[in-house]
């Protein structure tokens, strides 16, 4: 959906801690978690207790006196337990509402975030509602089988399946383990009642649903008649037909459908409610013995805090997400008179997304000229400079576009010339000075107007500094880079101070794609963000709701590794007690990867070493110093330090 352009409220207009709140929307996008200080600092709250709670500089400050340095993830663990209670606390409010006869379970899937010490979180401190998980792939159902879950636990096996994957599912259901094995693809009936006969076990299956409904968002391909996973209704009916040929008809206890992940709109999720409760009525008619409903992941995150139906935002609340499900199973299984079911949710975004902070330090900055152009006009100057100096001071908010347009075609005259040799290279300079003041005094006009030319709506963008950042868009952020997922970026001090750059942000590869330059806002999508002045000191950015997805999905662009990853338990006012810390991949690692060694690399260089020795170009002293300088670089981070 095309959000409408509206110009932003300037009406704050005096700097405050307040207006801070306001450019970086810090409120809508934060849920409570996060807020800013006195001091001007972001400060986070896991339990949205606020007598609890952490200074993210202060905290980032700590770190580097022990040693871990920038960038580095910051994973809050205490968020990961106060959103599990939000979405079980969403079910439970339902069902006590609408007197619900079946019970909520909530799923875990492992894809979102596969990091060991995550699941293992989510294990522990959803224990007491015996949350589950779901795998995806062999890999995953290890994971699985592997964790601390309680008995009553549910395991969900979606995906693919060979005989190797469905064997061990039924392994771990001849153990004792409530683990369903979903039919994804007709070609999995055969391979369930084989594996069962062989085993002598009797199997829990699901049925995955392909409805015609369909999602909202960057993902709704994932749903609908050309969806990748699930059975077609006629496919639904013969696979049923197998499982009672074989005598394994009361296996088959659940229903599942997915739309996709990050669904933004709630009307998408009551359209496949509808449909897919239907198809869970006409299986129970089928004497099957239904008792589970799994609604699959795709409660959104609002990442901009808008509230709507944009891609990274979402309509709907986790109250009203449970209310729907609950309430529109209850209404068609009773008007059918079949039993209510059990409800699973399988929320991984919406549980983990908040609890993982990026923290970025800023290299340096590429800046346009100065704002004071001081050009000295002479016998010598040539026509083309006069020209632009000319439009620049006589430019007003009465004759800006038509001076803009005189700019451009100036700029344009000045480089055809300067290709033919007639323009010299220093007047050439002069004309760029000129005319990107001219810009920058186009966009304080614009900023003010009620309506903006569409000619002038990149304006921003055109005239933004460029930031650099320690860090691989393609490494900590993959989303951003491949389907322009927005994620909450601010300072995580000096907010007490007025921002005074328009810039966009670039990583350290030597890709161009490796930069941001779509920001959160929340009548669109901003091409700058508002940022400080960098000085001397160390100047930290936080990219927020970045728990989902984005660790696995990190590749090794230009062989940059996995950052420093910090576990943190928020213990009182600024009082915080570190759980676990992983330090970030170093050179040999990421060489490793690749096949690389670190004994061949050091050989190989050491055959030059001593070429060098033998020509006299180095002494034996420099020889020892070169081999423990690249020594020291294998086992450095594989960032700026």
């Amino acid at each position: 959906m095309q959000r409408i352009k509206i110009k932003a409220d300037t009406s704050l207009s005096k700097w405050s801690l307040e207006k801070a709140r306001e450019v970086y929307n810090i409120r809508e996008w934060g849920k409570g978690f996060f807020d800013i200080n006195e001091k001007g600092n972001i400060t986070v709250s896991p339990d949205k207790d606020k007598r609890r709670y952490i200074d993210l500089r202060e905290l980032v400050e700590d770190l580097r006196i022990r040693g871990i340095s920038a960038p580095m993830l910051l994973r809050f663990t205490d968020i990961l337990r106060k959103r599990i209670e939000e979405v079980q606390g969403a079910f439970t409010k339902a069902v006590k509402e609408y007197e619900y006869k079946g019970k909520y379970y909530g799923i875990y899937p492992i894809k979102v975030n596969q990091s060991r010490q995550v699941v293992e979180d989510i294990v522990e401190f959803g224990s007491t509602v015996n949350y589950g998980l779901e795998a995806g792939t062999k890999a995953e159902l290890l994971i699985a089988l592997s964790s601390s879950l309680s008995p009553k636990s549910i395991m969900i096996c979606n995906g693919y399946k060979d005989d190797e994957y469905i064997e061990m599912a039924l392994w771990a259901r001849k153990m004792g383990r409530q683990i369903f094995i979903v039919v994804e693809k007709p070609s999995e009936v055969d391979l369930i009642i084989r594996w069962s006969k062989s085993l002598k076990v009797k199997p829990l299956v699901g049925i995955r649903a392909k409805l015609t409904a369909r999602g909202r968002g960057k993902w709704e391909s994932s749903g609908g008649d050309k969806s990748k996973f699930g059975l077609f209704p006629s496919e639904i009916i013969y696979a049923v037909e197998k499982f009672k040929a074989a005598g394994l008809a009361s296996s088959i206890k659940l229903l599942h459908f997915h739309l996709g992940s990050q669904i933004t709109s709630i009307q998408s999720i009551k359209e496949a409610l509808n449909e897919s409760a239907r198809i869970f009525v006409e299986l129970c008619k089928m004497d099957l013995p239904m008792e589970y409903f799994d609604v699959g992941g795709g409660l959104a995150v609002d990442y901009d805090g808008s509230k709507t139906n944009f891609p990274s935002s979402a309509n709907y609340t986790i109250e009203e997400y449970a209310s729907d499900i609950v309430s529109a199973l209850n209404e068609i299984c009773t008007e059918a008179e079949v039993p209510t079911p059990n409800i699973i949710s399988e929320s991984g975004r919406a549980l983990v997304a908040y609890h993982s902070v990026l923290i970025l330090n800023i290299l340096g900055s590429s800046q346009l000229a100065e704002e004071t152009v001081k050009i000295e006009i002479g016998d010598g100057t040539h026509e083309l400079v006069r020209s632009m100096k000319e439009t620049l001071d006589s430019m007003s908010t009465k004759n800006f576009q038509e001076s803009y347009h005189d700019a451009i075609q100036i700029r344009d005259d000045s480089l055809t010339l300067f290709n033919v040799g007639i323009l010299s290279l220093q007047d050439r300079a002069y004309i760029e000075r000129l005319f990107w003041e001219i810009c920058k005094r186009l966009a304080k006009v614009v900023k003010n107007l009620d309506y903006v030319p569409d000619e002038f709506e990149n304006l921003d963008k055109f005239i933004s500094d460029t930031y650099y950042c320690n860090f691989s868009v393609f490494q900590s952020l993959p989303d951003h880079w491949a389907v322009k997922q927005l994620f909450p970026i601010c300072p995580i001090h000096r907010l007490k101070e007025e921002p005074t750059r328009t810039t966009t942000l670039a990583d350290i590869t030597c890709d161009s794609d490796g930069k941001i330059d779509q920001f959160i806002d929340l009548h669109d999508v901003k091409h700058t963000i508002e940022l400080h002045d960098i000085n001397d000191k160390p100047y930290y950015l936080g990219v927020f709701l970045v728990g989902a997805y984005q660790e696995a999905l990190g590749d090794l662009h230009n062989l940059f590794g996995d950052t420093n990853i910090v576990h943190i338990t928020v213990t009182g006012q600024d009082r915080y007690r570190i759980e676990r810390i992983i330090e970030g991949d170093t050179v040999k690692d990421v060489l490793g990867y690749m096949q690389y060694q670190k004994r061949d690399i050091l050989n190989a260089i050491r055959r030059d070493i001593e070429d060098a020795i033998d020509d006299n170009r180095i002494t034996i002293r420099d020889s020892a110093r070169i081999l423990r300088f690249l020594d020291d670089g294998l086992e450095g981070y594989t960032y700026l330090e």
